[in-house]
Protein backbone atom coordinates (compact mmCIF):
# COMPACT_ATOMS: atom_id res chain seq x y z
CA UNK A 1 0.00 0.00 0.00
CA UNK A 2 2.63 2.41 1.05
CA UNK A 3 3.97 1.71 -2.48
CA UNK A 4 1.17 2.55 -4.42
CA UNK A 5 0.54 5.96 -2.62
CA UNK A 6 3.92 6.98 -3.43
CA UNK A 7 3.80 6.21 -7.23
CA UNK A 8 0.57 8.00 -7.33
CA UNK A 9 -2.84 8.14 -8.63
CA UNK A 10 -2.58 6.22 -12.01
CA UNK A 11 -1.03 3.21 -10.65
CA UNK A 12 -3.52 3.01 -7.82
CA UNK A 13 -6.21 2.70 -10.34
CA UNK A 14 -4.64 -0.20 -12.33
CA UNK A 15 -4.08 -1.84 -8.45
CA UNK A 16 -7.36 -1.86 -7.44
CA UNK A 17 -8.69 -3.21 -10.45
CA UNK A 18 -6.85 -6.44 -10.29
CA UNK A 19 -7.04 -6.75 -6.66
CA UNK A 20 -10.62 -7.58 -4.80
CA UNK A 21 -11.94 -4.95 -2.97
CA UNK A 22 -12.30 -4.63 0.66
CA UNK A 23 -14.90 -2.78 2.91
CA UNK A 24 -13.27 -2.44 5.96
CA UNK A 25 -13.49 1.13 7.88
CA UNK A 26 -9.66 1.48 7.90
CA UNK A 27 -9.43 0.76 4.08
CA UNK A 28 -12.21 3.23 3.47
CA UNK A 29 -10.30 5.89 5.64
CA UNK A 30 -7.17 5.63 3.50
CA UNK A 31 -8.98 5.75 0.20
CA UNK A 32 -10.43 9.13 1.56
CA UNK A 33 -7.67 10.06 2.83
CA UNK A 34 -5.66 9.49 -0.77
CA UNK A 35 -9.45 11.03 -2.90
CA UNK A 36 -8.36 14.18 -0.65
CA UNK A 37 -4.39 14.43 -1.35
CA UNK A 38 -5.32 13.63 -5.37
CA UNK A 39 -7.33 16.90 -5.00
CA UNK A 40 -4.84 18.79 -3.16
CA UNK A 41 -2.41 17.66 -5.92
CA UNK A 42 -4.79 19.21 -8.57
CA UNK A 43 -5.13 21.94 -7.09
CA UNK A 44 -1.75 22.84 -6.47
CA UNK A 45 -1.06 22.15 -10.56
CA UNK A 46 -3.88 24.26 -11.58
CA UNK A 47 -2.37 27.03 -9.65
CA UNK A 48 1.21 26.42 -11.14
CA UNK A 49 0.21 25.81 -14.57
CA UNK A 50 -2.24 29.36 -14.16
CA UNK A 51 1.37 31.27 -13.00
CA UNK A 52 3.61 29.64 -15.56
CA UNK A 53 1.31 30.49 -18.53
CA UNK A 54 3.58 30.38 -21.98
CA UNK A 55 4.21 33.48 -23.35
CA UNK A 56 1.57 35.22 -26.39
CA UNK A 57 2.60 35.01 -29.73
CA UNK A 58 2.59 38.74 -29.48
CA UNK A 59 5.03 39.44 -26.73
CA UNK A 60 7.76 36.75 -28.03
CA UNK A 61 7.38 38.97 -31.77
CA UNK A 62 8.04 41.49 -29.75
CA UNK A 63 10.70 40.09 -27.79
CA UNK A 64 12.60 38.60 -30.86
CA UNK A 65 12.08 42.29 -32.67
CA UNK A 66 14.05 44.02 -29.56
CA UNK A 67 16.35 41.57 -29.55
CA UNK A 68 17.84 42.83 -32.92
CA UNK A 69 18.86 45.97 -30.88
CA UNK A 70 22.56 45.68 -30.92
CA UNK A 71 22.71 47.23 -27.49
CA UNK A 72 21.59 44.59 -26.23
CA UNK A 73 24.31 42.73 -26.87
CA UNK A 74 25.78 41.50 -23.54
CA UNK A 75 28.80 44.22 -23.00
CA UNK A 76 27.75 46.40 -25.89
CA UNK A 77 26.24 49.20 -23.84
CA UNK A 78 29.02 48.50 -20.97
CA UNK A 79 31.58 49.29 -23.91
CA UNK A 80 29.38 52.39 -24.95
CA UNK A 81 29.54 54.36 -21.93
CA UNK A 82 33.19 53.65 -21.23
CA UNK A 83 34.05 55.15 -24.70
CA UNK A 84 31.71 58.02 -24.41
CA UNK A 85 32.84 58.70 -20.90
CA UNK A 86 36.15 58.93 -21.72
CA UNK A 87 35.15 61.29 -24.30
CA UNK A 88 34.30 63.98 -21.59
CA UNK A 89 37.13 66.67 -20.95
CA UNK A 90 37.09 67.15 -16.78
CA UNK A 91 39.10 70.56 -17.45
CA UNK A 92 36.23 72.12 -19.86
CA UNK A 93 32.91 69.81 -18.84
CA UNK A 94 33.22 68.57 -15.51
CA UNK A 95 32.19 65.70 -13.96
CA UNK A 96 29.40 63.53 -15.44
CA UNK A 97 25.83 63.48 -13.43
CA UNK A 98 24.33 60.90 -15.74
CA UNK A 99 24.12 59.13 -18.99
CA UNK A 100 20.66 58.06 -21.09
CA UNK A 101 19.79 56.11 -24.01
CA UNK A 102 17.66 57.84 -26.32
CA UNK A 103 16.35 58.78 -30.19
CA UNK A 104 17.08 61.96 -31.55
CA UNK A 105 13.44 63.30 -33.17
CA UNK A 106 15.04 66.01 -36.05
CA UNK A 107 12.51 68.63 -37.97
CA UNK A 108 12.08 65.89 -40.24
CA UNK A 109 10.63 63.00 -37.86
CA UNK A 110 13.85 60.96 -38.45
CA UNK A 111 14.67 58.96 -35.31
CA UNK A 112 18.33 58.69 -34.49
CA UNK A 113 19.99 56.29 -32.19
CA UNK A 114 21.65 58.85 -29.39
CA UNK A 115 23.98 58.51 -26.53
CA UNK A 116 23.44 61.83 -23.73
CA UNK A 117 25.40 62.77 -21.19
CA UNK A 118 25.21 65.69 -18.56
CA UNK A 119 28.32 67.49 -16.93
CA UNK A 120 28.58 69.86 -14.99
CA UNK A 121 29.08 72.84 -17.80
CA UNK A 122 27.91 70.99 -21.21
CA UNK A 123 25.37 68.55 -22.40
CA UNK A 124 27.07 66.25 -24.78
CA UNK A 125 24.57 64.04 -27.31
CA UNK A 126 26.85 61.38 -28.94
CA UNK A 127 26.02 59.20 -32.24
CA UNK A 128 27.80 55.78 -31.15
CA UNK A 129 27.67 52.46 -33.71
CA UNK A 130 26.92 50.15 -31.47
CA UNK A 131 28.11 47.01 -34.18
CA UNK A 132 31.80 48.73 -34.67
CA UNK A 133 31.29 50.62 -30.95
CA UNK A 134 32.98 53.68 -32.04
CA UNK A 135 31.68 57.12 -31.72
CA UNK A 136 31.11 58.69 -34.46
CA UNK A 137 29.91 62.50 -34.12
CA UNK A 138 29.67 64.52 -30.94
CA UNK A 139 27.83 67.92 -30.53
CA UNK A 140 28.05 69.91 -27.12
CA UNK A 141 25.64 72.51 -25.74
CA UNK A 142 27.02 75.13 -22.72
CA UNK A 143 24.05 74.72 -20.26
CA UNK A 144 24.44 78.36 -19.45
CA UNK A 145 23.29 78.84 -22.60
CA UNK A 146 19.92 76.45 -22.60
CA UNK A 147 16.86 78.66 -21.29
CA UNK A 148 13.70 76.71 -22.40
CA UNK A 149 12.92 72.69 -22.02
CA UNK A 150 9.71 71.80 -23.55
CA UNK A 151 7.67 68.74 -22.34
CA UNK A 152 5.10 67.10 -23.37
CA UNK A 153 3.70 65.13 -26.60
CA UNK A 154 4.53 65.81 -30.09
CA UNK A 155 2.11 67.85 -32.67
CA UNK A 156 2.18 68.18 -36.43
CA UNK A 157 0.27 70.42 -38.81
CA UNK A 158 -3.45 70.31 -39.25
CA UNK A 159 -2.56 68.94 -43.30
CA UNK A 160 -0.02 66.84 -42.22
CA UNK A 161 0.15 62.97 -42.93
CA UNK A 162 2.12 62.04 -40.42
CA UNK A 163 1.43 61.00 -36.70
CA UNK A 164 4.09 60.23 -33.92
CA UNK A 165 2.54 58.56 -30.29
CA UNK A 166 4.10 59.13 -27.01
CA UNK A 167 6.10 62.31 -25.08
CA UNK A 168 9.39 64.04 -25.53
CA UNK A 169 11.47 66.50 -24.52
CA UNK A 170 12.97 69.95 -26.36
CA UNK A 171 15.80 71.96 -25.52
CA UNK A 172 16.20 74.96 -26.37
CA UNK A 173 19.62 77.28 -25.91
CA UNK A 174 19.19 80.55 -28.18
CA UNK A 175 15.47 81.90 -28.31
CA UNK A 176 16.32 84.87 -30.42
CA UNK A 177 17.37 82.69 -33.20
CA UNK A 178 14.69 81.24 -36.01
CA UNK A 179 15.47 78.29 -38.38
CA UNK A 180 15.81 79.71 -41.76
CA UNK A 181 13.69 78.99 -44.25
CA UNK A 182 16.32 76.73 -46.32
CA UNK A 183 17.36 74.86 -42.74
CA UNK A 184 13.95 73.92 -42.05
CA UNK A 185 13.74 72.47 -45.74
CA UNK A 186 16.85 70.73 -45.72
CA UNK A 187 16.93 67.74 -44.15
CA UNK A 188 20.69 67.56 -43.55
CA UNK A 189 20.15 70.45 -41.74
CA UNK A 190 21.78 70.69 -38.18
CA UNK A 191 21.92 74.70 -37.14
CA UNK A 192 18.36 74.49 -35.24
CA UNK A 193 18.99 76.32 -31.79
CA UNK A 194 17.03 73.33 -30.35
CA UNK A 195 17.08 69.70 -30.00
CA UNK A 196 14.07 66.85 -29.37
CA UNK A 197 14.53 63.91 -27.64
CA UNK A 198 12.59 60.48 -27.19
CA UNK A 199 12.17 57.56 -25.55
CA UNK A 200 14.45 54.84 -26.85
CA UNK A 201 12.71 51.90 -28.21
CA UNK A 202 14.38 49.39 -25.91
CA UNK A 203 13.18 51.21 -22.83
CA UNK A 204 10.50 48.18 -21.64
CA UNK A 205 13.37 45.91 -21.78
CA UNK A 206 14.12 45.31 -17.92
CA UNK A 207 14.77 48.29 -14.99
CA UNK A 208 17.57 48.78 -15.95
CA UNK A 209 16.75 50.19 -19.33
CA UNK A 210 13.60 51.94 -18.27
CA UNK A 211 15.71 54.05 -16.01
CA UNK A 212 18.34 54.79 -19.01
CA UNK A 213 15.74 55.60 -21.25
CA UNK A 214 13.48 58.05 -18.60
CA UNK A 215 13.31 61.09 -20.36
CA UNK A 216 11.35 62.82 -17.51
CA UNK A 217 14.72 61.94 -15.29
CA UNK A 218 16.71 63.73 -18.13
CA UNK A 219 14.95 66.45 -18.29
CA UNK A 220 15.05 66.98 -14.59
CA UNK A 221 18.61 66.23 -14.24
CA UNK A 222 19.28 68.96 -16.89
CA UNK A 223 16.97 71.41 -15.60
CA UNK A 224 18.96 71.19 -12.05
CA UNK A 225 22.71 71.45 -13.71
CA UNK A 226 21.45 74.24 -16.34
CA UNK A 227 20.23 76.19 -13.01
CA UNK A 228 23.68 76.03 -11.73
CA UNK A 229 25.81 76.72 -15.01
CA UNK A 230 23.78 79.83 -15.14
CA UNK A 231 24.11 80.83 -11.72
CA UNK A 232 28.02 79.92 -11.86
CA UNK A 233 28.64 81.15 -15.31
CA UNK A 234 25.92 83.83 -16.44
CA UNK A 235 26.23 85.13 -20.14
CA UNK A 236 26.09 88.56 -20.41
CA UNK A 237 22.85 90.23 -22.27
CA UNK A 238 20.64 86.31 -21.82
CA UNK A 239 18.10 86.06 -18.60
CA UNK A 240 20.00 83.86 -16.35
CA UNK A 241 17.22 80.61 -15.69
CA UNK A 242 15.56 77.84 -17.26
CA UNK A 243 12.20 78.10 -18.44
CA UNK A 244 10.38 74.51 -18.10
CA UNK A 245 7.39 74.43 -20.33
CA UNK A 246 4.41 71.97 -20.79
CA UNK A 247 3.47 71.71 -24.10
CA UNK A 248 3.13 69.79 -26.89
CA UNK A 249 6.58 69.56 -29.12
CA UNK A 250 5.79 70.61 -32.65
CA UNK A 251 7.21 68.95 -35.37
CA UNK A 252 6.68 71.31 -38.87
CA UNK A 253 6.60 68.17 -41.46
CA UNK A 254 3.65 67.52 -43.57
CA UNK A 255 4.75 64.51 -45.96
CA UNK A 256 7.82 62.91 -44.74
CA UNK A 257 7.39 59.95 -46.85
CA UNK A 258 11.27 59.23 -45.93
CA UNK A 259 11.05 59.85 -42.23
CA UNK A 260 7.83 57.25 -42.36
CA UNK A 261 10.04 54.68 -44.07
CA UNK A 262 13.15 55.25 -42.09
CA UNK A 263 10.96 54.84 -38.65
CA UNK A 264 8.84 52.68 -39.79
CA UNK A 265 12.21 50.04 -40.85
CA UNK A 266 14.64 51.52 -37.65
CA UNK A 267 16.97 52.98 -39.73
CA UNK A 268 18.41 55.50 -36.92
CA UNK A 269 19.53 52.72 -35.14
CA UNK A 270 22.27 49.77 -34.92
CA UNK A 271 19.50 46.51 -35.62
CA UNK A 272 20.57 43.16 -36.76
CA UNK A 273 19.22 43.23 -40.41
CA UNK A 274 19.34 39.94 -41.81
CA UNK A 275 21.54 38.36 -44.24
CA UNK A 276 21.58 40.57 -47.68
CA UNK A 277 23.66 37.70 -49.99
CA UNK A 278 22.90 34.95 -51.36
Amino acid sequence: MMANEEEGVPEEKQYSALSPSFSGPEDSQQAAGRAEDTGEQKTDLGAARSQFRSPSIGSCLQQFKMRKFFVLRPGTLNQAMQDVESLVNKEEDGIIHGIWLMAEVDHWNNEKERLVLITDNTLMIFKYDFVLLCCEQIQKVQLNYIDRISHGSFSFPKRSLLKRDGEGVRVFWDRLKEPSFASRWNPFANDFPFITFTHHPVRNIDDTFAALCDIQAFSEELKETAQRAHSKNPVPGKANGVLVLQQPIHIETYVGAMSFLGNQNKLGYCMARGNLGF
